[in-house]
């Protein structure tokens, strides 16, 4: 078989090679550019159209969620 050299290279690769991969994983540089590219795919910039429509449109289901429990409220109170 191999011997003892072949056994410690092998020990030596099985021991430096996920260090090696975790030191070059957790660099600042590479983690905070992949980290860029995530959120910005993610999370895209706010269109500020966007939001208004939104906001427009919360308030008009509250308007309607308000009527609707204003008319049932009467239609108890009639019925009473």
């Amino acid at each position: 078989m191999g011997g003892w050299q072949l056994e410690v290279f092998r020990m030596a690769v099985y021991i430096s090679f996920p260090v090696g991969l975790f030191y070059f994983f957790n660099q600042p540089s590479f983690f905070e550019d992949w980290m860029m590219e995530k959120r910005a795919s993610l999370f895209p910039p706010q269109d500020p159209n966007a939001s208004k429509i939104l906001e427009d449109f919360k308030e008009k289901q509250e308007l309607k969620r308000e009527n609707k429990m204003i008319a049932a409220y009467n239609a108890k109170k009639e019925s009473s």
